[in-house]
C-alpha cells in the first residue's frame, strides 16, 4: 500500500515509515532491524528509500557508538508518517471489522415484523456482533423503497428491480368476540354485511378484500386502524369481527374475549419477503440469513399454536 508519493516519484510506503519510527525508538539501526525482523543492512535501504522520497537527510549518523539523529526534515517526516501509520491501521481495523460483520445495518419493517420476528433476528445478530449498529424504521405502505436500507421486510410487491427471499407464509383467521359464532370454522358467506374492523386498505388488506369481493361477501367495515392491537381490542370490545394474519395477532390467542377461528374457504396466504438491492455488507447479508432461519421457526410456532 502507497501512503504519499515523494516530488522525485519515490514512494512512502507503511513499511518505510514503520522502519522509520523503529529506529526512532530504539535509537540504533541494529535494535531496529532486529523488532522489525530485517538485515540491518536491509532496514538501512528502507531508510534510505524514504530519504530520496523526501529529498533529504532523515538521520545525522554520528561517529562512534553514538545513537543516530533524527534531523529537522526527519522530525518532521516521523511526526507525519506515524499519523499516516495510525490512520492506516485505523482504516485497516475498520475494514477488518466490516468483513468480521461488524458496521450498520440499516431495515425496513413493519408491524407483524417487527413483532413477532425482529426480536429474535436482533438478539442473534447482537450476540454475534456485539459492535454492530442495527437501525430499524417501521412503516406501513403500498410503495416500498429501498432509499437508505439494506433490507426491507414487506407483505406485497417490492420495489422493481430489487432481489427477494421469502421469510415466511400467513394463513389469514377470523377474529370474533368470544361466543359470537360456534367454534369452528366460519364460511366466508357468513361475513357479508357483518361488521367489520379492519387495517388500511393497503397491502395484504387490500388482498383480502379483493379476495372477498370476489366470493360476493362485502363486510360492513365500521373501523379501519394501522395498529394491529387497535383491531383486536375493538373486536374485543364487541365492534365488530376481524380478518386478520394469523401471526399479527398470535400473542392474543390467549385472550379470554377473543375466539379464532379457520376461513372455508380458506383466503391466499399472506407472503412476507425482505427485499434488497446489489451486493451486501457481511453484516446485512447475516442479518437477513438470520431472518429466513426465524421465519421457517416462526410459521412452525405460528401454525402449531406453540
Amino acid at each position: 500500500m502507497v501512503i504519499a508519493t515523494g516530488d522525485d516519484g519515490f514512494m512512502w510506503e507503511p513499511r518505510h515509515l514503520a522502519a522509520l519510527d523503529a529506529v526512532a525508538r530504539t535509537g540504533t539501526f541494529g535494535r531496529a532491524a532486529v523488532e522489525l525482523g530485517y538485515t540491518q543492512s536491509s532496514l538501512s535501504q528502507q531508510i534510505a528509500a524514504l530519504e530520496r522520497a523526501v529529498g533529504g537527510r532523515l538521520f545525522d549518523r554520528l561517529p562512534g557508538a553514538r545513537p543516530p539523529q533524527l534531523t529537522p526534515l526527519g522530525r518532521l517526516v516521523l511526526e507525519e508518517g506515524r499519523s499516516l501509520l495510525a490512520r492506516q491501521g485505523s482504516a485497516t481495523d475498520a475494514v477488518d471489522r466490516y468483513l468480521a460483520g461488524g458496521g450498520r445495518v440499516d431495515v425496513g419493517t413493519f408491524q407483524t415484523v417487527t413483532n413477532a420476528l425482529l426480536p429474535d433476528v436482533v438478539r442473534r445478530v447482537r450476540e454475534e456482533h456485539p459492535d454492530a449498529r442495527i437501525l430499524l424504521s417501521e412503516d406501513e405502505t403500498d410503495s416500498p423503497t429501498l432509499d437508505g436500507l439494506d433490507l426491507l421486510f414487506f407483505d406485497g410487491d417490492g420495489p422493481a428491480g430489487a432481489q427477494r427471499a421469502e421469510v415466511f407464509r400467513d394463513e389469514h383467521v377470523l377474529l370474533t368476540p368470544v361466543g359470537l359464532l360456534a367454534d369452528g370454522p366460519v364460511h366466508l358467506a357468513e361475513l357479508h354485511g357483518r361488521p367489520m374492523v379492519a387495517l388500511p386498505s393497503l397491502c395484504d388488506q387490500a388482498m383480502v378484500e379483493h379476495a372477498l369481493a370476489a366470493a360476493a361477501v362485502v363486510p360492513d367495515i365500521v373501523f379501519r386502524t394501522a395498529d394491529n392491537q387497535g383491531v383486536t381490542a375493538m373486536v374485543r370490545a364487541g365492534l365488530g369481527v376481524a380478518v386478520m394474519p394469523l401471526l399479527a395477532v398470535a400473542g392474543q390467542r390467549d385472550d379470554p374475549g377473543l375466539s379464532f377461528h379457520a376461513l372455508l374457504p380458506a383466503l391466499p396466504e399472506r407472503r412476507v419477503d425482505v427485499w434488497w438491492r446489489g451486493s451486501l455488507s457481511p453484516l446485512a447479508a447475516r442479518f437477513r440469513d438470520i431472518s429466513l432461519e426465524g421465519g421457517v421457526e416462526l410459521t412452525r410456532r405460528g401454525r402449531s399454536g406453540g
